[in-house]
């Protein structure tokens, strides 16, 4: 697999930005096996960064590479959801990676 760097946009260190942040962080580390770059932008000190992406609601996660980008906007919790989201199921199918099965 193609290394994979994710876009994490947030506001601030909200609640819910965190939970965004824990639920990601979890899963790079079990579903994807730390196979990712973790790129964390909150909007408010980088808006410029946003508005290049088009972000207009927190969190979104963007899939930069490998291209085509991909994203997920809402809740993170879910990580079949953000998987199946940012086509990574596929990826790492193709790839053969089994880790993602069960």
């Amino acid at each position: 697999m193609a290394q994979l760097v994710l876009k994490l946009f947030t506001t601030d260190r909200t609640p819910r930005s965190e939970q965004a942040i824990t639920s990601l962080r979890r899963l790079c580390e079990e579903k994807l096996n730390g196979r990712c770059e973790l790129i964390l932008v909150d909007v408010l000190e980088q808006p410029q960064v946003a508005e290049d992406e088009t972000v207009f609601v927190t969190p979104t996660l963007i899939r930069a590479s490998p291209p085509p980008a991909r994203r997920v906007v809402g809740a993170l919790s879910d990580a079949d959801r953000v998987l199946e989201g940012l086509g990574l199921k596929e990826i790492l199918k193709a790839s053969g990676d089994r880790h993602l099965e069960g």
